[in-house]
């Protein structure tokens, strides 16, 4: 296999039948060693959490896919903390998809005027550019399509998928007696269709339980056992 990418907390290789293989690391995004799935820096290491970021994003690829959603999940060795995913191409150099339960992390800090901490959101849908050194700016439909990334159609049918893939995850979770509050998505096009793609686990959503954070390592021993 070929190296192609070292990223915070998977590095990617391209496979000799043309899959590729993301192996995970136990790295976490955050700020100052604080977990934050929004940050777009590593903020601490956390032993155990690429395997067990692997075993979650296994558990919910596993169900999106029985729901009918497309995912680009062909396999999973746990014991190597290592996935095998069909090829995809990303939109543009990258879009993150966030879905909102609650107001919390970045969306209190820019609408703290007219929201409080923790007030119910009814899923509602942002997409960031990924850009580190812009601090993955929001954008918004129109400005998507004039610059190129992806056409409005294809915008609507992203937004659609975040939020019936994102519900998917929260009944799972509730089942568990925890609440999802938001959730951060990947999606690119796998054979022209938009697919979800990198992870879902601990490290890119927010979990509560009993009006407390759940760090991503204990949500896994919670979803799993």
């Amino acid at each position: 296999m070929n190296f192609v990418y070292k990223g915070k907390t998977k590095d990617v290789y391209q496979l000799d039948d043309g899959n590729y293989l993301l192996r995970f690391k136990d790295d976490v995004t955050g700020t100052d060693g604080v977990f934050d799935p929004g940050a777009n820096t590593v903020g601490l290491s956390i032993e155990g959490m690429g395997a067990g970021g692997l075993r979650l994003t296994e558990f919910f690829f596993t169900r999106i896919n029985a729901e009918g959603f497309p995912t680009h999940f062909v396999g999973a060795d746990i014991g190597k903390a290592e996935m095998t995913v069909l090829p995809a191409k990303i939109f543009g150099k990258g879009v993150e998809v966030i879905c909102r339960y609650r107001a919390v992390g970045s969306f209190l800090r820019r609408y703290g005027d007219y929201v409080t901490n923790g007030q119910a959101l009814d899923g509602v849908v942002e997409v960031t550019l990924k850009d580190d050194e812009r601090e993955d700016p929001l954008i918004n439909r129109d400005a998507l399509e004039a610059i190129g990334v992806m056409s409005g159609e294809e915008y609507d049918t992203l937004k659609d998928l975040t939020r019936k893939i994102s519900d998917v995850i929260k009944a799972a979770i509730a089942e568990k007696g925890m609440e999802l509050y938001d959730i951060k998505l990947e999606f690119g096009r796998v054979g022209g269709t938009i697919t979800l793609i990198d992870e879902v686990s601990g490290g890119n959503m927010r979990v509560y339980k009993d009006g407390s954070i759940v760090e991503p390592l204990d949500l896994v021993n919670l979803m799993l056992g």
